[in-house]
This record gives C-alpha cells, structure tokens and sequence, in this order.
C-alpha cells in the first residue's frame, strides 16, 4: 500500500526535526575538540586529554572529531546521512562506556554526569542510520530512488 502525501511529509519533517538538533550539538563538540570554540581546549589538547586520561590512541580520537564535528555537518544538511549518523553513534557509544557509564544513568546523577544525555544522541543517530535523511535531505537531491 502507497503512504499517503500527508504521511510522507511528515515523516520527513519529523526526521528534520531529529537532524537540526544532533547536528547543531555535533557541530559545537566537533568545534570545540578541532577549533577550540566554545570553551573548547582545541586540536592538541583533545589528542592529551584522550590520551592520557581515557586511554584513546591518537588515531581514534582524530575518527571521534571527524565523527562530531563532520559528521554533525553530514546530518545536519542531510549529506551522507546513515554514514553521518553512524559515525555519531560510533562515538556515543564510546564515550559512553568511557566516560559516562561508571556515573550511572541520570544526567545529573551523584557521582556525575551518567548516560543519559548520550544515549538520548545515541538514538537520535541510530534513528537515521535507519531511516536516512529523509525528503528535505542533500541525500535525497543526489540519490534519488
């Protein structure tokens, strides 16, 4: 059975509606760990820090700030969609058995920040790995079916 107009537009709006948010906060990690905007320690400090105190080898912690900071450009304009999502999610779940898992799950838990947070984005990029960019997606413009 055909979807209905009205159901696909929806659909692709409550898709954007994921994209401009996960994409928005990826952009400002991303930038904060590659340009050091936002209060971020920039480039080298983010290699440091990963390393020394995560145990992240260099290489992985270059994938992790491509993942944000690319791949917060990818989902939110809809480019490479499943692949931009992907590499989000990717990173979530590392820094979720990283950093946050030994805090629990409340975001402002007493021991610190838990998981919460990062899996409310891990489902937000698995969500388009799934489904895609939807209609109002640079992904739609070039592969379309």
């Amino acid at each position: 059975m055909a979807r209905s107009t009205m159901g696909a537009t929806a659909d692709s709006l409550a898709l954007l509606m994921i994209r401009i948010p996960l994409g928005a906060i990826f952009i400002a990690h991303g930038s904060q760990k590659l340009l050091g905007l936002f209060g971020g320690h920039g480039l080298t400090a983010t290699f440091t820090t990963f390393e020394q105190k995560l145990g992240i080898p260099p290489i992985l912690t270059l994938l992790a700030i491509i993942a944000e900071f690319g791949g917060g450009i990818g989902v939110l304009c809809g480019f490479l969609t499943r692949l931009s999502g992907f590499s989000i999610a990717a990173t979530m779940a590392v820094a979720i058995y990283k950093v946050s898992w030994v805090n629990g799950f409340f975001l402002n838990g007493p021991r610190g920040d838990g998981i919460e947070y990062n899996l409310a984005l891990l489902g937000m990029a698995l969500s388009l790995v799934l489904i895609g960019g939807g209609a109002w997606s640079v992904d739609r413009y070039f592969f379309r079916r």
